[in-house]
């Protein structure tokens, strides 16, 4: 529920206790009514005291000084009576018909008035309460983050570094008759530091930041949205040159549909069409520089993309060695470090980390060591950090009998002597049989050197190793478990990239059968257009593919059968063991006996 949306209901529930709070109050100051008949009986009898007449409405007393209300259809022929009578008599104005109507739908008059008012402050956007944007301003005093709290992403803070002399300087760069740049969209994948740069550029530059997510602009009120992207504009040129930021803009700026749309698609369109007119009005002036962040750039509208809108596009990737180097390096100022820690030896241990995920990591080391009293980070608790991150928390009370331990232990086995023994493989890096949260054991490798692009044999050896636990429990154990669910799932995928994508077949050659998106937040395919038999084609060689690579495992742990049962005993015994005791029990490495 939206603020303003609650802010409605208050109005509306206010409004509806005040009517019957007034409709109460009517009801309990009206005395109770009494026929006409027992009216006229009671005056007959002389026990009427006084009344208050109000054209054809008597109210009464009578002489046991209770009152009475009645209604008289002529109101002469009474008056004798009860002169004749002696009763007291009050007389008053009657209501007009109007007026009691007007008395009857006030309240609802106030419920519609305040319906009405409530839709148009909304639409527009006059700056009440209800149509105020949520544009954060923090002026440049605030912002104390620098590109010096930013590692791991040189070349984007390099290109954004112009950006930066831009807002300092703008007519440095438009003497020539140059145009500045309106607005720069980073992309990436989640956790990559693009809402931390942005805010570092605004630091940097020391001008204002106004700070927005793209699905705050939606609201359940078509022309909501609309509204608060003028205000936000409307702010950001007084207070030029500053910057915009605008949080998953793809909420707001995804491609617009036909003219079928309706509600909240319609809604959406509209505010993504006063984002791009609002883009394209700026003066020469006003120097203002919207920066917008995505993980999903293929889901935005052509018409936001192109030169003159978002005049650059930063891609911002996961870091490579160094830049995890230097990631940890930030993040490791505020935590007590022991002396045997290495951020090298851990920014290599960590391949495919982000940004996030290192500050993570250093965190829940902090954690860990605080938890064991200790007075300083070592490297044993960033291991741990790191095995719970990649793994899950040890499940330490989790009861294993000693047959399923031993089938666990064969099956990591044969993973880790299948990366010991294949070429142009990761190098082993650590072999454990404690559960720790889905799984109930694991081999980890970790590369020497981060990859970019993957061979044939690379991945073909990556699918025997992910073979190798089931073939491992064949050969000692006659059977199957669904302990290697995800290793066959994780080889199909790669077998059915390597063919679908990769072109890595021979007989159907180099050709691609899927494609995957453009975005950053996994790889989903999109399947191609080709006959049924070429899919029969590409089913045979994918399972050709497996088939191969599951023989040739069969083939290697066999003939090393006694590697199998020695290392399975150390893992029985350590149930934790590292690249030297792989080492201890497999010397040499005859990897060129399979090459």
């Amino acid at each position: 529920m939206t603020k303003y949306f609650r802010n409605f209901l208050i109005i509306m529930v206010l409004t509806i206790v005040a009517v019957v709070v007034y409709n109460i109050a009517t009801i309990e100051s009206k005395p109770p009514t009494i026929s006409y008949s027992s009216f006229l009986n009671s005056l007959k009898n002389k026990e009427i005291k006084s009344v208050l007449i109000r054209g054809g409405e008597i109210v009464g007393q009578d002489i046991y000084d209770q009152s009475f209300y009645t209604f008289s259809p002529e109101i002469a022929p009474i008056i004798n009576k009860l002169e004749a009578q002696g009763v007291t008599i009050t007389t008053a104005p009657g209501k007009s018909s109007s007026g009691s109507l007007f008395s009857s739908f006030l309240p609802w008059f106030m419920i519609l008035a305040g319906l009405i008012f409530f839709v148009f402050s909304q639409q527009k956007g006059d700056g009440s309460p209800f149509s105020k944007d949520k544009g954060i301003i923090a002026p440049a005093k605030a912002l104390k983050i620098t590109f010096k709290d930013v590692a791991g992403i040189p070349e984007a803070k390099d290109e954004l570094e112009e950006i930066i002399s831009l807002l300092r300087d703008s007519k440095k760069f438009t003497r020539l008759g140059g145009r500045l740049p309106k607005g720069v969209l980073l992309q990436g994948p989640p956790g990559t530091g693009k809402t931390l740069l942005a805010k570092a550029i605004a630091g940097e530059a020391g001008v204002p930041f106004f700070s927005i997510s793209g699905s705050d602009f939606v609201e359940m009120f078509v022309g909501v949205g609309a509204s608060r992207v003028r205000e936000l504009f409307k702010q950001a040129k007084k207070n030029a040159p500053c910057i915009i930021f605008i949080d998953e803009i793809d909420a707001v700026g995804g491609h617009r549909a036909g003219a079928s749309s309706a509600g909240g698609q319609d809604e959406r369109q509209q505010t993504l069409n006063a984002l791009l007119v609002e883009m394209d009005g700026f003066q020469s002036g006003e120097t203002v520089v919207i920066v917008a962040a995505t993980n999903r750039p293929d889901t935005l509208d052509p018409a936001l993309l192109r030169p003159g809108r978002f005049d650059r596009m930063v891609t911002i990737l996961p870091p490579d060695i160094k830049g995890r180097q230097e990631i940890l390096e930030v993040y490791a100022r505020n935590i007590t470090m022991a002396e045997n820690v290495q951020l090298k030896n851990i920014a290599g241990a960590t391949p495919g980390f982000t940004g996030a995920d290192l500050a993570n990591l250093m965190n829940e080391s902090a954690l860990l060591a605080a938890r064991m009293k200790k007075n300083a980070v070592d490297l044993e608790d960033i291991e741990n950090a790191k095995d719970k991150i990649m793994m899950g928390t040890e499940r330490k009370g989790m009861v294993i009998s000693k047959e399923e331990r031993r089938i666990t232990a064969y099956h990591e086995a044969g993973h880790a002597i299948m990366a010991r023994l294949l070429p142009n493989t990761d190098p082993l890096h650590k072999i454990t049989i404690i559960p720790r949260g889905q799984a109930l054991g694991m081999t980890q490798q970790i590369p020497l050197d981060d990859r970019h692009s993957y061979s044939k044999e690379y991945l073909t050896n990556r699918i025997k190793i992910m073979l190798g636990g089931r073939t491992a429990e064949e050969i000692i154990f006659n059977q199957f478990t669904t302990g290697a669910s995800n290793d066959l799932q994780s080889a199909t995928a790669i077998a059915t990239r390597m063919i679908c994508q990769w072109g890595m077949s021979d007989h159907l050659g180099p050709r691609a059968y899927t494609k995957d998106d453009e975005g950053f937040l996994g790889s989903n395919s999109e399947k191609l257009l080709y006959s049924d038999e070429t899919a029969m084609a590409i089913d045979k060689e994918i399972n050709s593919l497996i088939e191969d690579c599951y023989q040739e495992a069969m083939i290697i742990l066999e003939g090393r059968i006694g590697y199998l049962h020695k290392l399975a005993e150390v893992l029985l015994e350590k149930e934790t063991i590292g690249p030297e005791d792989v080492d201890k029990i497999i010397p040499d490495n005859p990897s060129h006996e399979y090459s």
